[in-house]
């Protein structure tokens, strides 16, 4: 189940490297969105780090999340276009944050230093 998901997630990544409040209709919900980018970009990476993933497959999906997430990320540190709690995706700005979204970055961060260790 993980591999087809994350088989179906790498296909559902936009054109600028974040995966949107909609995965399916991402037009809806134009904006990037870090907390999900994160949370799949670890995964991701944990899946290569852990061999689950075949690297070749998988680390241009993680490069490309990645560097939209460090793009996302204020000269004062904060990281930005993070999806606010609730039942159903809101739009989001590049100034909306959530301790889940730092969280999520950091996941990544952590397994995208193995990957390049």
């Amino acid at each position: 189940l993980y591999k087809e998901m994350s088989e179906r997630l790498a296909g559902l990544q936009g054109k600028d490297g974040y995966w949107h409040a909609s995965l399916l209709d991402p037009g809806s919900y134009p904006s990037p969105e870090t907390s999900a980018t994160g949370f799949i970009v670890y995964g991701l990476a944990y899946g290569i780090n852990q061999g689950y993933l075949p690297a070749d497959k998988y680390l241009p999906v993680v490069k490309k999340g990645w560097e939209a997430l460090t793009r996302a990320v204020e000269t004062d540190g904060k990281l930005g276009w993070v999806q606010p709690v609730g039942a159903d995706p809101k739009k989001v700005t590049r100034d909306m944050t959530e301790l889940y979204g730092t969280g999520a970055f950091l996941m990544a961060a952590c397994e995208v230093y193995k990957l390049i260790k």
